[in-house]
């Protein structure tokens, strides 16, 4: 199976967030180079949102680009075999965290979101992954710094976004 034909069945087996589903499909649909960076209609991407649950903690990127504190993501690269892999590989490369796993259920939101040109669209599928007891941070070549914050903290500190993915990853837990 196709990393595109997973990203379809993923999306159709997700419950909520009807419309926008639906969008992205019909994106899919629409492009099927869609999962790709190189379309500049839009693409899919896979992010996770680092979580302790047992210490009431996330794990957040300052993203070098953006200038902002966001989960773990990034676009689909063509090893990738499933956008759960895609989100895995991105949430362990940028946390630089061995034997994170992804929370059971499929992704947790999703969210389309506008992107500087020459692409318009980030059609995020947006996972969580539980961190391992013990585990330690580094940060990346992509973040400027990598820093866990209680789950009271985030709203002051992240987007709309980000504070949506986390209480979405809480009544998931």
């Amino acid at each position: 199976m196709s990393l595109y034909d997973d990203a379809v069945l993923v999306l159709k087996g997700y419950e909520g967030q009807d419309e926008l589903r639906q969008s992205y499909l019909d994106h899919l649909a629409a492009h099927p180079d869609g999962m790709w960076k190189a379309c500049h209609a839009g693409h899919v991407t896979a992010s996770a949102l680092v979580i302790d649950p047992e210490r009431g903690r996330v794990l957040l990127t300052l993203h070098r680009k953006l200038r902002m504190w966001l989960q773990m993501g990034g676009h689909c690269e063509p090893g990738d075999a499933t956008v759960a892999a895609a989100a895995l590989r991105e949430a362990t490369e940028e946390s630089g965290m061995a034997g994170l796993t992804l929370l059971p259920g499929g992704p947790v939101r999703l969210d389309r979101h506008p992107i500087p040109s020459p692409c318009h669209w980030h059609y995020d599928v947006q996972y969580a992954a539980l961190a391992p007891a013990g585990a330690v941070a580094a940060i990346s070549d992509e973040s400027l710094d990598l820093r866990w914050f209680g789950y009271d903290e985030v709203a002051s500190v992240a987007d709309e976004s980000v504070v949506r993915l986390l209480a979405a990853t809480r009544a998931r837990l």
